[in-house]
């Protein structure tokens, strides 16, 4: 089997021209899921029955897999076996019958807004790491952008006079996103202050963010300052980068923001994916209902 992942894998990036880190996700769950099938003694792709995937599922369920990635899994799957039937290497589709798990389906965790203020502001603004830093967060929070669309800003995407960054996300698809005053400011004096002292002779790196030996920023190390600040900040939930984007996301549309609108500036292809964060919405408006209501 490994062979026809390889040849599906193969086609997902120069037809389909998807973004690495994607295919690298569908190359890992297929894994898993001929690996699971191999320990069932299934050696054929014609032998997988929509019973085999269900309980695929159900078995990465109970290994305390995160909704989400078995969401992400399945799609691998159905992808994987449409391109099988396409190119006549399998006679039947075994995900056709199959329903998405959206009961598994996790409402995104966020911050409240004084959680993000208390992260944000955390970094110590004497020290040139901690106003870096302080314009990741700041950037993080501003536009909504996803870690591995920072970690590949360089300064040639800014156009900070305007408000405005130039972003590449998922499938090499640019797109515009505006800067907030705030984010402006911390970034301004980033560059001018701080990224010089970064800068290496020796090491070549147009990369916007860039660490104390003047490399560019990977996304573990963005991970890690994430991690640093809230606990420092005393912010007691479980967050990652990607927790930003998804306050950033829930606050806009709790003031008001359309929702085509945050489609576009979170760079969602469909906007189902963007109808997760008014179930955050809906949630939080019946948590205030039972509070406060006087016959909940």
């Amino acid at each position: 089997m490994e062979e026809l992942i390889q040849q599906f894998l193969d086609y997902l990036s120069v037809e389909r021209g998807l973004a690495p880190n994607t295919i690298q996700s569908y190359g890992r769950d297929l894994r898993c899921f001929a690996s699971f099938l191999k320990k069932r003694n299934i050696e054929s792709i014609e032998g997988v029955s929509h019973k085999d995937i269900t309980e695929f599922m159900w078995a990465r369920k109970k290994d305390g897999i995160a909704a989400n990635s078995i969401a992400r899994a399945l799609v691998a799957i159905r992808v994987f076996y449409k391109f099988l039937v396409r190119e006549q290497k399998a006679k039947q589709d075994p995900t056709s019958i199959l329903d998405s798990p959206k009961l598994w389906k996790r409402i995104p965790d966020t911050l409240s807004v004084d959680e993000v203020e208390r992260l944000i502001t955390r970094p110590d603004s004497r020290n040139i790491l901690g106003i870096r830093d302080r314009a990741i967060l700041e950037l993080l929070y501003a536009t909504g952008i996803r870690v591995s669309e920072i970690v590949g800003l360089s300064l040639n995407d800014l156009n900070l006079g305007a408000g405005f960054l130039k972003c590449t996300g998922k499938g090499q698809k640019e797109r515009i996103v505006p800067v907030g005053k705030k984010a402006q400011m911390a970034i301004d004096l980033y560059i001018s202050k701080v990224r010089p002292q970064l800068v290496r002779p020796k090491v070549s790196s147009n990369g916007l963010f860039l660490t104390r030996l003047g490399k560019k920023m990977t996304r573990q190390m963005l991970w890690k300052i994430v991690k640093r600040y809230a606990k420092a900040a005393n912010i007691k939930k479980s967050i990652t980068p990607h927790t930003l984007r998804h306050s950033f996301a829930t606050h806009l549309l709790e003031r008001g923001a359309d929702l085509r609108v945050v489609q576009e500036l979170l760079g969602h292809a469909d906007i189902a994916t963007t109808q997760i964060y008014t179930h955050v919405d809906k949630e939080r408006l019946k948590a205030i209902h039972s509070k406060y209501h006087p016959r909940p």
